[in-house]
């Protein structure tokens, strides 16, 4: 019973001092006596011929336990001198574990038979275990290393550790003792010596914390572990292992911690993509503003009226609103802007391309007529052609108007159009809300009048330059349509692009003011330089009846016939054709400026 309290004992000191980080201090009494024991002192220990042998590598006798031995051994080796020789580690907690016995028994015969020699018979009958456990936990004293020997309620040791660091100094590389444990940590800071001889503390942790705009990524079976992941694209960290996607309009903020609003952009006059389109138009409106001033100035002289005074003021009207519905695109939008945008948008080309289709379409119907009869067509009046004009007009107010009923006009942000990859270059796009086929709806119609005079200024072609505008009108249609058709792919090619706003903006009003300058350019430019000058130019024709002038077209529609013919003998023969009916022609007399053609 005590053999095994005492092995119990032992078992409880050596598991604590196992948990130990250093070794433990050796006992120098028990080197004295181990470095002494020999086969003959100590013969008691069946075990220690075996070890004998084990420490010596020899062979003792016939029964030795080194058959493969072939030294002998002769009795007077010497544990320490003809063997090395360190003390085992354990060997403190044995010789704690047997006074923790001697204590606990002493503890017990004093209970038990105090005053009483020897064993009493309570003690020599029977020792129950509990008991003798009980005295065990219960001891206090201090062990050979100096250190108290004391259990707590569980029957266990306390710790006592030495704390040992790794160092190297001057090449050499020891443990040194920076603390120790017991009940608490007692650490010397100042004797640490870490990498590079930096006094520092560095990290030691199995995952440092994540920074902001960081999300945790916890190791699977490591709870206590973890990745750290950025919060990418419009993510931000939403909580210490989420990310979340900000609202639309919103993007991450600078940590990504949070969501702040996409700022808002629009086009600016200093940009650019304005600049070029505003010189432009300020140089048309100066120019259309010159020449309606100067026809104003004018507009009692033949090359004026021989013009058509009415329609090229409609005609110039339209000009110049195509010129100045740049600024309008430009503006910042907002509800005021975005109607005027509607209505202007397709209305200057509109007043145009009316104003012309109703010229082509006046000398179209009266050379046709004249190769039927002498008969003047009807509508070919300037209150008539005003009247046509204004109808064709009407036809794009009516529609802005439903327009406007249907989809009353406001402004939008599209977050779209520049959300970029890199949330930092994001941006809103405050604009009206025209879509593109909205747009198109709007210039479809006065598209549809630009083909639909170039077609009449087709067929007019071959009417002398005598007596009409149609082959300038028919140079001014063709360039437009071409300026028309470099726009189509640009404009509605760009739509992917992050650029889309100023390239569509400067696209669709350049092209409107090269369209406005096409048609001042071809049309009027020639008449100012005639009226300022070369004012002996400017004046009155003579007189022509609507009899020569249909007379001039049905030779128009004879010559025509004639292939055989060089242009040059075709005009000759037209324009003697026209003075022999001029000449023959005496009663009655048509205003030249009421029937230019």
């Amino acid at each position: 019973m005590q053999t095994a309290g005492m092995l119990q004992t032992a078992g409880m000191l050596q598991t604590a001092g196992m948990l130990q980080t250093a070794s433990i201090l050796q006992t120098a009494t028990f080197d004295r006596y181990f470095r002494s024991r020999s086969l003959s002192n100590n013969r008691r220990n069946v075990w220690f011929a075996e070890f004998w042998e084990e420490n010596f590598n020899c062979k003792l006798g016939m029964h030795g336990k080194r058959p493969g031995s072939p030294k002998k051994c002769t009795g007077l080796e010497k544990v320490g001198r003809d063997s090395s020789y360190e003390q085992e580690g354990k060997v403190q907690f044995v010789m704690d574990a047997v006074y923790a016995m001697a204590h606990a028994l002493h503890r017990m015969h004093r209970e038990l038979c105090y005053g009483y020699p020897g064993l009493c018979p309570r003690m020599a009958s029977n020792i129950d275990g509990k008991e003798l456990l009980s005295h065990i936990r219960a001891v206090n004293f201090n062990g050979s290393a100096g250190t108290p020997v004391v259990f707590n309620e569980n029957g266990d040791a306390p710790g006592r550790y030495d704390i040992f660091q790794y160092q190297i100094t001057n090449r050499t590389a020891e443990y040194r003792v920076i603390g120790s444990w017991t009940n608490k940590l007692h650490l010397n800071v100042e004797a640490m010596r870490w990498r590079r001889g930096d006094a520092s503390l560095p990290p030691s942790v199995c995952s440092v914390p994540c920074r902001g705009g960081e999300r945790k990524k916890v190791v699977k079976g490591v709870p206590c572990c973890w990745h750290c992941e950025r919060c990418e694209g419009y993510n931000y960290q939403a909580s210490e292992f989420t990310c979340e996607l900000c609202p639309y309009e919103m993007r991450p903020d600078t940590n990504r911690t949070g969501c702040v609003p996409i700022p808002i952009i629009k086009l600016e006059w200093h940009s650019p993509w304005a600049v070029i389109p505003v010189f432009i138009s300020m140089l048309g409106i100066i120019a259309t503003s010159f020449v309606i001033v100067t026809f104003v100035r004018y507009n009692d002289t033949p090359i004026v009226r021989a013009s058509g005074r009415e329609m090229s003021y409609v005609l110039l009207t339209g000009i110049f609103l195509c010129y100045a519905i740049t600024f309008l695109m430009i503006a910042a939008p907002d509800v005021g802007v975005c109607s005027f945008r509607r209505i202007f948008l397709g209305l200057g080309m509109c007043f145009s391309y009316a104003a012309l289709l109703t010229k082509t379409n006046r000398i179209h119907r009266i050379f046709e007529q004249g190769k039927k009869s002498v008969t003047a067509p009807r509508f070919i009046s300037p209150a008539s052609q005003l009247v046509i004009t204004f109808s064709l007009i009407s036809v794009q107010l009516l529609g802005v108007f439903v327009w406007f009923a249907v989809d009353p006009p406001h402004t939008v942000v599209d977050y779209g159009e520049q959300r970029t990859q890199d949330p930092s270059t994001a941006r809103g796009v405050l604009k009206c809300d025209i879509s593109d086929l909205s747009l198109i709806c709007s210039l479809g119609y006065s598209i549809l009048l630009m083909v639909t005079c170039t077609v009449y200024a087709i067929k007019t072609r071959g009417v002398p330059e005598t007596f009409n505008e149609a082959k300038p009108i028919g140079f001014t249609m063709y360039t437009t349509c071409i300026i028309w058709l470099a726009f189509i792919p640009i404009f509605f090619g760009t739509s992917q692009s992050a650029e889309r706003m100023y390239i569509q903006t400067t696209t669709l009003t350049i092209s409107l003011s090269l369209s406005a300058s096409v048609s001042l350019g071809m049309l009027y430019m020639p008449k100012v330089y005639i009226i300022l000058f070369h004012p002996e130019q400017n004046v009155p024709k003579r007189k022509r009846s609507f009899k020569a002038i249909v007379t001039a077209a049905a030779m128009t529609g004879k010559l025509s016939q004639k292939g055989d013919r060089p242009n040059g003998e075709v005009k000759t023969e037209l324009c003697e054709s026209m003075e022999t009916n001029t000449s023959s022609t005496k009663t009655t007399y048509v205003s030249y400026s009421n029937h230019a053609i």
